[in-house]
């Protein structure tokens, strides 16, 4: 069993968080535990309770992370793009791209819970990165909405991308026929940014 000297508190957050990656790369976090996390770095729980605060703010910076590499990838995906109705179309195929291929991280995003304690500021900040990108957008083809209405159909889109990737990467859409995730969601963005820039 290590020493809590053995590594800085640098290299301990990271082993644990690579730790936990790579568990997700496999398996849903429901079967971890935060007794399991330690053994497997060779520490005891109370020292990753020490480092971290709990066992939901470790999975916490797990979930930022996972964030962090997404919007990393938009800005990737979207650098060199100046029509914005392209760069919608291009975000909402990567979420359903990332999704698809890292499925247990992707639903620790939305499936972890604070359990009542405030979202911290670091956290929350992530969120508004995400959700900026997409609002910066959406003015950018129609500059005469106002704030609310930008924000309104930010999480309209949003709803209607998550949901369906919700359904595909969980195979769940119930139909006799093949259903492509993919062309769902370009018929969804393109019903709805006709009617966003029309109205």
């Amino acid at each position: 069993m290590a020493r809590r000297n053995d590594h800085s508190r640098e290299e301990l957050v990271e082993m644990t968080l690579n730790c936990v990656e790579e568990y997700l790369n496999n398996q849903p976090y429901h079967a971890l535990s935060l007794r399991k996390v330690a053994a497997q770095i060779g520490y005891v729980p109370s020292t990753l309770v020490n480092v971290f605060g709990s066992y939901n703010i470790l999975l916490l910076h797990v979930v930022a992370r996972t964030l962090d590499d997404l919007r990393h990838q938009a800005q990737q995906k979207l650098t060199g793009t100046s029509n914005c109705r392209e760069a919608l179309f291009t975000l909402a195929h990567l979420y359903l791209e990332f999704a698809s291929k890292n499925p247990y991280r992707w639903q620790l995003v939305f499936e972890h819970s604070m359990k009542g304690d405030k979202l911290p500021d670091w956290q929350s900040d992530r969120i508004q990165s995400m959700t900026g990108m997409l609002e910066s957008l959406l003015k950018q083809l129609s500059p005469a909405k106002s704030e609310e209405e930008v924000v309104e159909a930010s999480r309209v889109l949003w709803a209607g991308v998550h949901g369906i990737t919700l359904l595909a990467v969980d195979d769940k859409f119930f139909t006799s026929v093949p259903v492509n995730g993919a062309e769902l969601i370009d018929n969804l963005l393109t019903g709805y940014l006709k009617s966003w820039t029309d109205a």
